[in-house]
């Protein structure tokens, strides 16, 4: 069943934007009667059929439950190189992780200034938008603009669990946290860009409560790291 956003809709029937309408008729070629997933970008879903009216439209039949995860998983992501914020944006979406925030990090090579930063959020939103209609997701994730260290370590200190991905962590697993934190719904994540994380900087996330965890004996791409450990922390406290 194809996924559709939609606009504000009044009794039960809802217009189509005009992009998402385009692409019903002329590139799927779904006519009347057709049913759709319809969703309103905000999280609200319904089972409903395509009908003429005024322009491609939906008339919604049942309202379907949310698909959203028990638990908010915030990756933060230190800024990589080329377009690897593009594929974890869309990976991240499709797994049910509530926000991406990337952060300069000490190593990364990318260096962004204010305008930039605002094109790269305005781009990976969109990434994640579409990323929930094609996986048939609610509630598209958030992207905030790359946030600077400090500001970004205060937001880490606000989450139930902070979880630190690293390559000289020793022994400690994400399912021991989970052990220890089995209730946490409110999940920080935080993966290091090309270069790692330095020292300095995982001192400081253990300092606001992070736990430094191990994803097994091979170093993994950060792309790859973040995909992992969002699925695993789905896993473990979320629906997966």
């Amino acid at each position: 069943m194809h996924s559709f956003y939609i606009e504000s809709p009044v009794e039960n029937i809802a217009l189509l934007p005009a992009d998402e309408a385009k692409h019903a008729a002329k590139v799927l070629r779904l006519r009347a009667g057709d049913e759709v997933c319809a969703m309103d970008g905000a999280g609200r879903r319904w089972r409903g059929e395509l009908v003429e009216a005024d322009g491609l439209a939906v008339r919604l039949l049942e309202e379907l439950p949310s698909n959203e995860a028990p638990a908010r998983i915030t990756v933060y992501e230190g800024l990589p190189k080329a377009d690897k914020l593009d594929f974890i944006a869309q990976k991240l979406t499709e797994l049910g992780a509530a926000r991406l925030m990337p952060v300069k990090m000490e190593r990364c090579v990318v260096k962004l200034d204010a305008k930039d930063g605002v094109k790269r959020r305005e781009r990976l939103l969109k990434i994640a938008r579409e990323a929930a209609k094609q996986c048939g997701r609610g509630l598209p994730m958030d992207v905030t603009e790359p946030l600077d260290w400090r500001e970004a370590l205060s937001q880490m200190a606000r989450h139930d669990a902070l979880l630190i991905p690293w390559e000289d962590a020793r022994g400690a697993r994400m399912r021991d946290v989970h052990a220890q934190l089995p209730d946490a719904r409110d999940i920080g994540v935080v993966i290091g860009p090309e270069g790692g994380m330095s020292p300095s900087e995982v001192d400081a996330m253990r300092a606001v409560g992070g736990r430094t965890v191990t994803l097994g004996p091979r170093i993994l791409r950060t792309e790859t790291a973040a995909v992992v450990a969002a699925a695993l922390a789905m896993q473990l406290w979320g629906d997966i």
